[in-house]
């Protein structure tokens, strides 16, 4: 998470993905704890950027926002971790504007992608789809905030099962929304 990050964005993959046991940390590129979103609310992270080896990460997960995505765009760590773990085969997912990270490394080449509008130039090779979520091979790509659930509950089901997805998804009347 860096300064400007969406709310939702970065806190509702969290949310799902806890309820349904997963292990997953926040982790701040400020050199402290403290982050403060594109609105003004600040967040204590569990981690601190330099301290961690990423090395048995399953998964990195980037929100957007602006100019949140633009600070993890300029951070020479978050890029050489994400190009490591993408070499690796291992999940990597950008919602909002942060899949201009990834258009960046070139992580996108080849691969069908979606992020907020506006930001399709900066998908570097990827083919466009103007979906709420998209996933591709390790890539998953989220469109803005409105697709923060659907786009966690498909990280959930990649690190669980469909089963787990959908037992979250029911909890939290995700279902009956889309039902209604």
């Amino acid at each position: 998470m860096a300064d400007g990050f969406e709310d939702i964005e970065a806190l509702i993959p969290v949310d799902v993905l806890r309820r349904g046991g997963v292990n997953i940390k926040t982790v701040s590129i400020n050199g402290s704890n403290v982050v403060e979103s594109a609105h003004g609310v600040q967040i204590v992270t569990d981690l601190i950027f330099e301290q961690i080896d990423f090395s048995d990460a399953d998964l990195l997960m980037l929100p957007g926002g602006m100019p949140g995505a633009a600070n993890l765009n300029e951070h020479e760590g978050v890029k050489a971790t994400l190009l490591k773990q993408n070499a690796d085969g291992k999940r990597i997912a950008a919602i909002c504007a942060a899949p201009l990270v990834l258009g960046g490394l070139g992580i996108l080449r080849g691969k069908r992608a979606t992020c907020y509008p506006g930001f399709e130039q900066t998908l570097e090779g990827a083919e466009y789809t103007a979906e709420l979520f998209t996933v591709d091979g390790n890539i998953t790509t989220g469109e803005g905030p409105a697709a923060a659930l659907p786009y966690a509950y498909s990280l959930l089901a990649a690190l669980t099962d469909e089963e787990t997805a959908k037992s979250v998804a029911e909890g939290m009347r995700f279902v009956h929304l889309m039902e209604g």
